[in-house]
């Protein structure tokens, strides 16, 4: 399952950006209003958890400098990413936009890809708040 996020423009520099996006720290502020759990677990590691959702472990898995970060699961049960490509468009703004790969069964998929689309779009649309 494929879904992206809408291309958001945030008026910082796209190196303030990556290197915000590779703390785990700043993910917090990323997070949907109805977070009910956050915690860094390791320097490249946290673990959050939505009202009513399972908890969900991230570990950042790769990293291009000033264009793309990559988080994935840490555990193999799920295996999904959330990647973010970071595009330039002047010395202090850049355009974000969020991409999340997953290997689910059809049912699986159909379950989860109304609320998966609708947090990458929050998280999207809070990049701002870095």
């Amino acid at each position: 399952m494929n879904l992206e996020s809408k291309k958001v423009t945030v008026e910082k520099s796209a190196s303030y950006i990556f290197n915000a996006l590779i703390d785990v720290k700043q993910y917090e502020k990323l997070m949907p209003e109805n977070i009910a759990k956050f915690e860094v677990t390791a320097p490249t590691d946290f673990i959050f958890g939505l009202k009513g959702m399972p908890e969900i472990k991230l570990r950042l898995k790769e990293q291009t400098p000033n264009s793309l970060v990559k988080l994935g699961a840490a555990s193999d049960k799920l295996p999904f990413s959330l990647t973010a490509t970071i595009d330039t468009l002047t010395d202090e703004s850049c355009a974000v936009q969020l991409f999340f790969e997953g290997e689910f069964n059809a049912m699986m998929a159909m379950m989860v890809k109304g609320p998966i689309s609708n947090f990458i779009e929050t998280l999207a649309g809070n990049m701002h708040k870095l």
